[in-house]
C-alpha cells in the first residue's frame, strides 16, 4: 500500500512539472550598438526578473517566462545616463534601465507573445510595426510541433521611411519611423471610432509601406493573418535585433 501511495506521489509531482513548465526565451543583439531590451507583462500576468538590461553587441541573455504567460518586448536605442538620469533616444519607458511595468515610448518595434503552454494549447507570437519601428526584430521558435513559422521584420525601415514619419534623433538622423496613427491621429489610421472593425479599416497606404518592406510583421492593427504566428509543444524561442 506504501508503495502505491509513493508512485502516485511521483506521478503527481511529475504531472505538475510538466503542466507547470515555463518558456526559455533568449535575447540576442546582432546590431553593430548596443540596444537596452524591454519587457512588460500583460494585465493578468505577473512581470519578468528584469523588465529591462543592456544588450551589448553580440551579446545573449536569457529570461523564464512562467507557463500562460502574456506580455511584448522591444530594443531601446541611444541610451545613457547623463548627472544619473537614464534616457533612450527611441522607445525609453521611464527614465530607468529596468521598466519596471512602464511601456516603450513610440515609435518602437514591439515582439509578442502569449504561452500556453501550461495547458497543452498553442503559443501565439509576432512581430509588430503598429506602433511604428526602430529596430530590426525577429521571434523564432526552437523545438515545438506545428506551423511554429518565424515572425520577422528584418528590414531596415528607417532608411526608407516617408519623410511625414520620420523620428530624429538630436543629431538629426532617423533613429524610428512613427506609424500613421501617431503621427496624424485620425480614425481610419488608429482602427478607432466609426473605424473600428476590419471592414471599416481597411489596410491604408501607410500601413502597406510597412507591409512591403516587413511581410511577416504586423503593419496595422487588423493584420492578423499576416502577422500572427502560432507553435506548440513548449518550444523555447531566439529573439534576435537585427537578425
Amino acid at each position: 500500500m506504501s508503495t502505491i501511495r509513493v508512485s502516485l506521489s511521483l506521478f503527481s509531482f511529475a504531472f505538475l512539472l510538466c503542466v507547470g513548465q515555463g518558456t526559455q526565451i533568449t535575447f540576442t543583439n546582432n546590431c553593430p550598438y548596443t540596444v537596452w531590451p524591454g519587457t512588460q507583462a500583460g494585465a493578468t500576468s505577473p512581470q519578468l526578473s528584469s523588465t529591462g538590461f543592456e544588450l551589448a553587441s553580440g551579446a545573449s541573455n536569457t529570461l523564464d517566462l512562467p507557463a500562460g504567460w502574456s506580455g511584448k518586448f522591444w530594443a531601446r536605442t541611444g541610451c545613457s545616463n547623463n548627472n544619473g538620469v537614464f534616457s533612450c533616444a527611441t522607445a525609453d519607458c521611464g527614465n530607468h534601465v529596468e521598466c519596471g511595468g512602464a511601456g516603450e515610448a513610440t515609435p518602437a518595434s514591439l515582439i509578442e507573445i502569449t504561452t500556453e503552454n501550461n495547458n497543452g494549447g498553442q503559443d501565439f507570437y509576432d512581430v509588430s510595426n503598429v506602433d511604428g519601428f526602430n529596430v530590426p526584430s525577429l521571434m523564432s521558435p526552437q523545438g515545438g510541433s506545428g506551423a511554429c513559422g518565424t515572425a520577422s521584420c528584418p528590414a531596415n525601415i528607417n532608411a526608407a521611411c516617408p519623410t511625414e514619419l520620420q523620428f530624429k534623433g538630436s543629431d538629426g538622423s532617423v533613429v524610428g519611423c512613427k506609424s500613421a496613427c501617431v503621427t496624424f491621429n485620425r480614425p481610419e489610421y488608429c482602427c478607432n471610432g466609426d473605424h473600428n472593425t476590419p471592414q471599416t479599416c481597411p489596410p491604408t497606404n501607410y500601413s502597406q509601406f510597412f507591409s512591403q518592406q516587413c511581410p511577416n510583421a504586423y503593419s496595422y492593427a487588423y493584420d492578423d493573418k499576416r502577422g500572427t504566428f502560432t507553435c506548440s509543444g513548449n518550444p523555447s524561442y531566439v529573439l534576435k535585433f537585427c537578425p
